[in-house]
């Protein structure tokens, strides 16, 4: 397993192409699997349930279409994107338990730092329920996303990933409808009172993986 965090910001269109060979590497047996930390300059990305009408402000920051699934999310800087390169193939074909590990590596990652993630039937990615924030119009206490999930395979093969939102601009997401989900809100570790780094989440995503990802069969088909 490589681990590898990539400096300063990265272009989009250029860990896409690395993306894309490293899985292609993966898949014919020449590479192993990687994990990769960066942050991306801001930018919307959309997938492929993303609807037009949630694109509120398209000239705001470069729109990339992709074909990872999800909806429309915001990257950029202060915010940790891991993109995993991983034989799912070897790791039992089991794209719904696939995307469960990502979300419970995320809420594994956040308990290190005492935060309470939730997923939701119907929303994928984690969040935060906000008991500092006043209660809704229907009683209930309010919700934050703090991370987005967003996945692709290839020939049994993933690759995107998974941002948390550390420190990053929150009113940059108010140019997208985040995830289509309009009655919630965004939030970050900082802005949940924590003085996190982005290498205290690095660190804490590293400790956290092997705990939610068992190893892979090498003797699967991939």
């Amino acid at each position: 397993m490589e681990w590898k965090v990539w400096p300063g910001l990265t272009d989009y269109d250029d860990s896409l192409v690395a993306m894309e060979n490293r899985a292609r590497q993966i898949a014919e047996g020449s590479a192993g699997e990687a994990v990769w930390l960066l942050e991306h300059p801001p930018l919307y990305t959309a997938g492929t349930s993303a609807k037009r009408e949630d694109l509120v402000d398209p000239d705001r920051f470069p729109v990339y279409d992709t074909r990872r699934g999800g909806q429309y999310t915001y990257h950029g800087p202060g915010q940790r994107v891991a993109y995993a390169m991983l034989n799912v193939g070897e790791r039992g074909r089991d794209v719904r338990k696939f995307v469960a590990q990502m979300e419970e590596w995320v809420i594994a990652t956040l308990s290190e730092f005492n935060i309470h993630g939730e997923r939701r039937d119907g929303r994928v990615g984690v969040w935060v329920q906000r008991n500092d924030k006043p209660l809704t119009a229907t009683g209930q206490p309010p919700e934050d996303k703090i991370a987005a999930i967003g996945i692709r395979l290839r020939k049994w093969v993933s690759f995107h990933g998974l941002s948390i939102n550390v420190e990053p601009d929150l009113s940059h997401f108010d140019g997208i409808v985040p995830c289509g989900i309009t009655e919630h809100g965004v939030t970050s570790l900082v802005d949940l009172g924590l003085p996190v780094t982005m290498e205290d989440v690095d660190v804490a995503l590293r400790r956290t993986f092997d705990d939610v990802f068992e190893q892979p069969d090498q003797n699967a088909r991939a």
